[in-house]
């Protein structure tokens, strides 16, 4: 997503179907999603989000071949439930059911209603792990105790900011 360019230029169009995601699902390969932060990434999982539906760089050139993108059902699924399978907890993670951990969020747009574009706007107002708020923003700011200082204090995120936003 954020080297797709270079990619390119190093090995060649055909490499730019890699990792086929929509090819390892269709074999029942199991799929879990995550951010590659902050080795060269970004945390903000709506960015790999919006590489999953559209299959575009940052740059915004068309890595994946169109036919390999996911829809949105798919995708947000590799990030719940296929990560939690990945990490052996998908008896208590990756779905909201009763008995299970209570991992949520309340978003600032509804997702699945969302362009590709705006997807990579969306920030979470509030965020719940296990049951208790951990993050909360706008409307919500209230509801959350401090957020504590990003540790360790030679940590990227306290010079440059991160994900999250500390507004408390």
């Amino acid at each position: 997503y954020y080297q797709g360019e270079l990619y390119t230029k190093m090995y060649g169009q055909p490499k730019t179907q890699l990792p086929p995601v929509k090819k390892m699902l269709a074999m029942g390969i199991p799929v879990g999603m995550g951010t590659d932060a902050p080795r060269i990434s970004t945390y903000n999982p709506w960015m790999a989000l919006h590489w999953l539906l559209t299959g575009q760089t940052i740059g915004g050139m068309q890595f994946w071949p169109k036919d390999q993108v996911l829809d949105k059902f798919t995708a947000l699924g590799l990030y719940t439930s296929g990560s939690a399978w990945c990490s052996g907890e998908h008896d208590v993670k990756g779905k909201l059911l009763k008995g299970m951990y209570a991992d949520m969020v309340i978003l600032s747009d509804d997702y699945f209603s969302a362009s590709p574009e705006k997807l990579k706007q969306i920030t979470s107002l509030m965020t719940v792990v296990n049951g208790k708020i951990v993050y909360a923003a706008g409307p919500y700011a209230a509801q959350c105790p401090p957020i504590d200082a990003a540790i360790p204090t030679w940590s990227p995120i306290n010079y440059f900011g991160g994900f999250q936003k500390q507004t408390h």
